[in-house]
């Protein structure tokens, strides 16, 4: 099948042109033609889909089954909700969107008049929470959208398309009418353009979305539906996460499914030669065993005779858990058919690039249901924050022995005497990965003497940092799918330097691409606001440092020193949890109605500072600056009066006496300073107002004096009347 498009005044052609599918480790810098991966964004949109084979369900369970799946992943932040189903007779979709909360969308589902008893043999259904970005909240902005008005395609999306504008530019010129203003919208109509084009020739569900997909730039994942192509799903990825979750009654033949690979001649052939991105990457899934092509795609089957089964496909493992625990993680330009109880993979042709894993394996999810609920908390941040002492132990569990005083952290142990040959070692990363970084950068460079630079992914690109084949770079990122770490990592590879993941997402991009890493264990992110993330991240590096020091004789008292610290960890951030209700105190008299906050310290504690200035801001909406406490003569002393509020981080350590005279100088000025210190310090001024929490080793201090911020910034949103769990732009 050929299309031609013109797009500007360009001849763009798909299928039998050069494809623009991005290769993994592209250079960056090179042409425009991949200039659009500058525009990768990691979008809080959610998808689920649900396929049934020989399962009969009646529609009020499927849509229940949809509602659920997105309203377990409300926590990534949305603005409007909606379903589209199987209707009544051949070819029908009925569509439901609300703008609002998934609570509004199932409300408007048990008002409505339709046939709630209709059963299904077989059918696909698909749902999705949409977070803005092409027009405002609205219902006609809400997805599903869909091609024309009998909806002969919908489409659910993630992410941007960035020559959406272009599209529907030339879309329009042909004749094409739109109702939203989404970017979604043009990819649907361009799917009908393309299907309508060639009308003695139909193209398989997978040929169609291969040719939509090579038309368009930006980062997405998609959930194709079709009257064309009944019962069948096709679903895309590129940027941004999709997993497949798989459910059957029978145990499955074999778990995993072959890539199939589109040849020249474009015939599919499998690609069991082929070697995984990462070879000798310990984050990377174990790849099954070799069987012929033929068994893996029909290995639904169970002695050649179709079984029901079930398939959830999702952005997030949190809307799968419920139903299974079998699933397979999609990767970048991976095109998934599903369809007659099978499932198929298929991969645009790549003409150039490394070469990819040849099967997916069907991995099991080793969280639970009750993990990802909020229990007897108001909110999941809430629940986050308390879950803290458990996450610490499940990041350190297996890992430390503190009879021996040894860590092991398996993922690393291969790359160990590389990692120690290192010129420099970069942390690369964003936001709260960014400031756990930071926190550690100090203990890095003492255990290992080894030079080291932190940097913001972003600024990493956009001032296209030198990299060399001795460095090491390791990489941050909760999810393991933050747009720009990831294209940082990939211009690191590019250049030879040795790659290192640092995630808590098993199965993400930066943890299958990256040569080693490890794993933070933190449990599933619910809350959008990463407090755990952050502990569990300051624990995970500060265990690397210490393992990459195993070896220095002159290091072992230092090393069991922390050691030492981290075995009380759990219980010292038990404790300060104990003193929630006097931060709550606080939020509601000190720090109520203030518009600004100055948070200050320096040493391990500027860390604390930049975290905790981000969590105020992004929960609470208040202004809130992290500041450099030896800095404050530079400028921001000019701030300091006795409207000012503030709160400077004085717990003892080597640079507790440096702080103390910040702490005069503000005082000085008539601040009324908050003094986060420790429990036993009677060394601070009758009439301040403390917060107290537990002392430890000055490296580990950072972990205590987190909690209270991360509390208060809870406390002030809540006081205020906002929406914890969904902040505004986040």
């Amino acid at each position: 099948m050929h299309v031609a498009l013109a797009i500007n005044g360009k001849d763009v052609t798909s299928c039998h042109s050069s494809s623009r599918v991005v290769t993994t480790h592209t250079h960056f810098d090179t042409t425009s033609h991949f200039s659009y991966l500058y525009s990768y964004v990691f979008e809080m949109c959610g998808i689920f889909a649900y396929c049934s084979f020989l399962q009969e369900k009646d529609r009020k369970t499927i849509c229940e089954i949809l509602v659920n799946g997105l309203s377990r992943q409300e926590y990534r932040g949305y603005d409007s909700a909606g379903i589209g189903i199987d209707g009544d007779k051949k070819g029908e979709a009925f569509f439901f969107k609300e703008v609002g909360k998934v609570a509004g969308l199932r409300k408007l589902i048990a008002e409505s008049n339709v046939d709630t008893s209709k059963t299904f043999l077989s059918q696909v259904s698909i749902a999705h929470t949409r977070w803005a970005t092409h027009g405002p909240p609205s219902v006609v902005n809400c997805h599903p959208l869909k091609s024309d008005p009998k909806a002969d395609f919908m489409v659910v999306h993630n992410g941007i398309v960035t020559n959406a504008a272009a599209l529907r530019l030339l879309l329009q010129k042909r004749g094409f009418k739109f109702e939203s203003e989404t970017d979604t919208e043009a990819v649907a109509i361009l799917t009908k353009y393309i299907y309508d084009s060639q009308p003695d020739k139909r193209p398989s569900f997978t040929e169609l979305v291969k040719t939509v997909l090579k038309e368009l730039e930006g980062s997405f994942a998609f959930v194709f539906k079709s009257s064309h192509y009944p019962n069948e799903v096709v679903t895309a990825r590129r940027g941004s996460p999709l997993l497949i979750g798989v459910k059957t009654e029978k145990k499955l033949k074999v778990d995993f499914v072959d890539v199939e690979f589109a040849s020249p001649e474009g015939e599919n052939k499998s690609m069991d030669a082929l070697a995984p991105t990462s070879p000798g990457g310990l984050l990377v899934p174990p790849s099954g065993p070799n069987l012929l092509r033929t068994q893996s795609r029909a290995f639904m089957s169970e002695d050649g005779m179709p079984q029901p089964i079930e398939f959830f496909v999702a952005s997030d493992a949190a809307a799968i858990i419920e139903h299974t625990k079998r699933v397979l993680y999609l990767e970048d330009d991976d095109i998934a058919h599903i369809a007659e109880g099978e499932l198929h993979i298929h991969r645009l042709r790549r003409t150039d690039g490394p070469q990819v894993a040849s099967q997916r394996t069907i991995e099991t999810l080793e969280i639970e249901l009750a993990e990802i609920m909020k229990g007897k908390f108001d909110h999941f941040m809430q629940k986050e924050i308390y879950e803290q002492p458990e996450s610490a132990v499940n990041t350190m569990r297996g890992r430390v022995n503190f009879d021996q005083n040894v860590i092991t952290l398996g993922g690393l142990r291969a790359y160990l005497p590389i990692i120690r040959r290192g010129r420099r070692i970069v942390f690369c990363a964003c936001g709260t990965s960014y400031h756990s970084a930071i926190a550690t950068r100090a203990i890095f460079e003492e255990l290992t003497e080894i030079p080291v630079t932190v940097e913001l992914a972003s600024d990493f690109l956009d001032r296209k940092t030198p990299i060399f084949r001795d460095d090491v770079c390791v990489f941050v990122s909760q999810s393991g799918e933050t747009a720009d770490s990831i294209l940082a990592m990939r211009y690191c590879l590019e250049r030879g330097a040795l790659c290192v993941g640092v995630v808590n997402t098993v199965g993400s991009t930066i943890s299958r691409e990256t040569h080693c890493g490890v794993h933070i264990n933190a449990g599933p992110e619910i809350g959008v606001a990463s407090t755990k993330a952050y502990t569990s991240q300051y624990i995970a590096l500060l265990m690397v440092a210490l393992q990459l020091s195993e070896d220095r004789i002159s290091m072992m008292e230092r090393r069991k020193q922390i050691i030492e610290g981290l075995h009380a960890l759990p219980s010292q951030i038990k404790k300060v949890l104990d003193g929630d209700r006097s931060l709550q105190e606080l939020a509601t008299g000190v720090l109520a109605n203030q518009r600004s906050l100055l948070i200050m310290g320096r040493g391990y504690q500027y860390a604390t500072c930049l975290e905790g200035a981000l969590k105020i801001k992004e929960i609470s909406y208040m202004h809130s600056e992290g500041i450099l406490a030896g800095e404050l003569k530079h400028g921001p002393l000019a701030l300091i009066d006795e409207n000012m509020p503030v709160i400077i981080i004085m717990t003892q350590d080597s640079l507790y006496p440096k702080v103390q005279s910040a702490f005069s100088q503000i005082t000085a000025r008539k601040a009324q300073p908050i003094v986060v210190c420790c429990e036993d310090d009677q060394g601070i001024p009758s009439g301040c107002k403390t917060i107290r929490v537990p002392k430890t080793v000055d490296c580990l201090q950072g972990l205590l004096n987190i909690i209270p911020l991360q509390l208060l910034s809870y406390h002030l949103a809540v006081r205020n009347g906002f929406d914890v769990d969904f902040p505004r732009n986040l």
